[in-house]
């Protein structure tokens, strides 16, 4: 039987309101986003669950409470992060941001030949530019995709030690640079399959709306609530 749970019961998401509280006087006015396909925003729908993307979800929110928020999103799929990092950070530094969302790696982790230090090495780079451009910046441990039931069994422990690492490796850059990190590879929903899409790549509306949920706390956290 499909499952009735939709957002506004999902104990996982946002509360009716619970943005406009975690986001209340928010300084940010230009936020910029760089990644692969899970910036860019290709997650399967889900009955119950806006269509609406991550990226899109968060930049909404922060415009809810600052209409004059700029926003722009420079995610595209298919990209390993030496190319998110060549594509896409010029563009990311010309726009001015004073938060930014960087998200990449998983293509890299995708496959046997994964350098984590590679990958280290370009998150830094992108961190550190924008960093010193002025811009808080968001970095984010993935659900760790492995879990989807489309992943084929064979290739299910090796990508999943894969994005692990993945998620370690960016926890310890974001770490070392001072980062807005959102940790969501050990949610305990992380083996639900209800989070990922049917391509065994991406994730789900749910998986969307949980994570804007825990990015938005994050968020929060960096904030002067009474």
């Amino acid at each position: 039987m499909p499952s009735t749970t939709t957002e506004a019961t999902d104990p996982w998401c946002l509360r009716p309101g619970e943005a406009t509280e975690l986001l209340r006087g928010h300084p940010w006015r230009r936020f910029v986003v760089l990644g692969d396909s899970v910036a860019e925003g290709l997650c399967e729908p889900v009955d119950g669950y806006p269509d609406l993307q991550w990226a899109d979800r968060i930049a909404a929110e922060l415009r809810a409470v600052r209409p004059e928020l700029a926003y722009l999103n420079l995610g595209r799929r298919g990209l390993r992060a030496h190319e998110v990092r060549a594509t896409q950070l010029a563009d990311a530094l010309a726009f001015g941001p004073d938060l930014a969302l960087v998200v990449c790696g998983g293509n890299d982790a995708f496959r046997s030949a994964y350098d984590p230090e590679a990958v280290d090495a370009e998150l830094t780079a992108m961190v550190t530019g924008l960093r010193e451009a002025g811009a808080d910046v968001i970095t984010v441990g993935m659900f760790d995709v492995s879990h989807s039931p489309a992943v084929p069994e064979t290739l299910r422990a090796g990508l999943g030690e894969r994005m692990r690492r993945l998620s370690r490796h960016t926890r310890s850059v974001a770490e070392r640079l001072g980062t807005l990190h959102v940790h969501l590879t050990d949610h305990p929903l992380v083996a639900d399959p209800s989070l990922y899409s049917s391509d065994g790549r991406h994730g789900s509306a749910r998986s969307d709306a949980i994570a804007t949920a825990e990015t938005l706390r994050v968020l929060s956290t960096h904030l002067p609530h009474p």
